[in-house]
């Protein structure tokens, strides 16, 4: 069974870092290109970063540009969202997934809080 198991949130003033974690389990963790997504109260889930399955291709939305780093450890079936420059609106719920699956489709973890104050 897919799991995704997310930790390394927190609380932390603007301008701070956090490094988020997701261990993955239940399917072949190499072959899938993965992404951070995050909710924020009252929105809906947005993907802000995606990596792909060689680890060779980044992508950002706009708004974490420059800010946000993605990577994978394929030996420990993670991947990372390494997070700088942080901003109260970053505050969110943040979730891993496979970018393949649709929302609907994605096995949704827990999810690990980060709040960023100003």
């Amino acid at each position: 069974q897919v799991q995704f198991v997310e930790s390394g949130g927190g609380l932390v003033q603007s301008g701070g870092s956090l490094r988020l974690s997701c261990a993955a389990s239940g399917f072949f963790f190499a072959s899938y290109s993965m992404g951070w997504c995050r909710q924020a109260p009252g929105k809906e889930r947005e993907l802000v970063a995606t990596i792909s399955s060689d680890g060779r291709t980044a992508s950002y939305v706009y708004s974490v540009r420059g800010r946000f780093t993605i990577s994978r450890d394929d030996a420990k079936n993670t991947v990372f969202l390494q997070m700088d420059s942080l901003k109260p609106e970053d505050t969110a719920v943040y979730y891993c997934k496979r970018v393949a699956d649709s929302d609907r489709d994605t096995h949704w973890g827990q999810g690990t809080q980060v709040t960023v104050s100003s």
